[in-house]
């Protein structure tokens, strides 16, 4: 699933599922230059999936260990109570978490990706492994469907578009770019970025205040796209830097090419 090319569109969905944490998001805004340094800020996610996916146990008990020592010395302050939190407490990292796991599979099942939903439940299942390197305990992680579902329906409450949430939603669209390329945001980035939008559940519209697309039009503009990256050869996608799967297969053989046509066996 994480050699997909919808993966890229999954995660700006997760990125904007995620800011609507306002704890969550104020301990990114106030321990970082997301503006400045949100490209390197992407590609260290982008790597560190990477390396807990394709990588060796090793490489990825590494980066584990280096997220949680750096978030371990992270503090946010709450501007309405002056409250100063860790930036690890196991609520946050659950959030950040799950709306990762669930804008993964959301977005790829509705681009077309072929999933069952034992096979489903199975990838929540597995990513309990990368909720472990993170910090979180196993056992206080969602490990299928009905559990994901469960927890964001006990969310709902916390979760509100603050000024951090408006900051995010305007860099999505918006990117700072070198200005030859604004045409080339305004006419790719930003479609890329609406799809993302369209495709978060219905409370995240509503507490963004801004309407999406009816549902049967996100799904067939989803699955347009994922139609369209696919025609592009893994092999050309896949040289792109940090070149993660390349390396797995050098190292694995070729026979550890990832394929859907794999994900039933």
């Amino acid at each position: 699933m994480h050699g997909d090319p919808m993966m890229w569109v999954a995660g700006i969905r997760a990125l904007y599922l995620q800011a609507l944490h306002p704890r969550t998001v104020r301990g990114v805004m106030q321990n970082s230059d997301f503006r400045r340094d949100a490209w390197g800020r992407l590609m260290r996610t982008a790597n560190f999936v990477g390396t807990a996916t394709y990588g060796t146990s090793e490489a990825a008990e590494k980066a584990g260990a280096r997220i949680r020592k750096i978030h371990s010395m992270l503090t946010a302050t709450d501007p309405d109570t002056g409250e100063r939190y860790g930036v690890d407490e196991p609520g946050l990292l659950l959030w950040v978490h799950c709306a990762e796991i669930d804008s993964y599979l959301y977005v790829l099942r509705r681009s077309g990706f072929p999933l069952t939903d034992a096979q489903a439940d199975r990838y929540i299942g597995e990513h309990l492994v990368s909720a472990r390197l993170v910090g979180l305990g196993p056992a206080d992680v969602p490990a299928n469907q009905a559990e994901l579902a469960a927890y964001f329906e006990k969310m709902l409450p916390e979760l509100a578009a603050g000024p951090d949430a408006w900051d995010v939603d305007d860099f999505l669209v918006r990117p700072p770019v070198h200005p030859l390329l604004v045409p080339a945001r305004a006419l790719l980035w930003r479609r890329v970025a609406h799809l993302a939008y369209a495709a978060l559940p219905p409370y995240a519209h509503e507490l963004y205040g801004r309407a999406a697309p009816p549902p049967a039009t996100v799904s067939r503009r989803l699955r347009v796209t994922g139609t369209l990256l696919r025609c592009v050869p893994a092999r050309l996608r896949w040289q792109l830097p940090p070149k993660h799967i390349l390396r797995a297969m050098s190292r694995l053989g070729p026979g550890s090419r990832p394929a859907p046509c794999k994900v039933g066996r």
